[in-house]
């Protein structure tokens, strides 16, 4: 089994800033579209948090790149492709593993950016989009999915399974530690040096359980196999974000 920790939505490079916390509930801000999209800030009620976030560089009017997709029958769809999938196909990404979607957040208008988990996805399908049935193709682009509309690269792939994002800012998702840089992260205990993709170099891996995170990159793979405390810590960490 596999965890993916999977860097989604905002930041100082794509989109300008932090997604916000509204109301206590952390709201991911899509990044802005950079291909195929029929899909608008406005049209997801992001329109008013996208300018502020962005300082008015992106409005309702402009579209976005709305990957991952939570439905509301309880489905997630993740689209990736490129150099990213092709990272995800060697670590041997597939069904049973769980993505845990994280971005840069900060109450709105105040407080500290840092980086949280918002969201997860249990895959139970992978679909490559190159050579998947056409009435799959057609109920993918039925939910605008951006992947599904153009595809990007020969390996876009989309990955589907029931998922779900955050309703509060537990601090078990938080990753970020107080009063630290965002990318200077708490690492629960069972993930050690050699266990996070892209993270081998030993200065990233600090004493007192803290982690350097690379400061770019998508996805970061940690494969858990049968271990029961990283298996532990994911449970927690799914029912932190389907608690209401």
């Amino acid at each position: 089994m596999r965890v993916i920790l999977s860097r989604k939505g905002f930041d100082s490079a794509a989109g300008g800033g932090a997604s916000p916390i509204v109301d206590g509930r952390p709201v991911s801000l899509p990044i802005p579209a950079g291909g195929a999209s029929r899909t608008t800030y406005g049209a997801l009620g992001l329109g008013e948090h996208v300018q502020r976030a962005s300082r008015g560089r992106h409005g309702p009017n402009d579209r976005c790149h709305h990957d991952p997709m939570f439905l509301a029958d309880g489905t997630c769809l993740f689209g990736q492709c490129g150099a990213a999938q092709t990272h995800l196909a060697n670590r041997g990404v597939g069904v049973g593993d769980v993505f845990l979607f994280f971005g840069l957040f900060r109450d709105e208008g105040v407080g500290e950016p840092h980086h949280r988990i918002f969201g997860y996805l249990e895959v139970t399908e992978p679909i490559a989009l190159a050579d998947c049935a056409p009435a799959q193709r057609e109920a993918l682009l039925r939910h605008a999915h951006p992947h599904a509309i153009a595809m990007s690269a020969a390996n876009d792939t989309i990955y589907r399974g029931p998922g779900r994002t955050a309703a509060t800012t537990c601090e078990a998702l938080r990753l970020t530690v107080p009063g630290g840089p965002p990318s200077l992260w708490r690492r629960p205990a069972w993930l050690r040096r050699g266990g996070l993709s892209y993270h081998d170099r030993p200065d990233r891996w600090l004493p007192g359980g803290r982690l350097r995170a690379v400061s770019r990159g998508q996805e970061f793979v940690a494969d858990i196999g049968r271990r029961k405390a990283p298996r532990e810590w994911l449970e927690a960490v799914i029912a932190a974000i389907r608690a209401t």
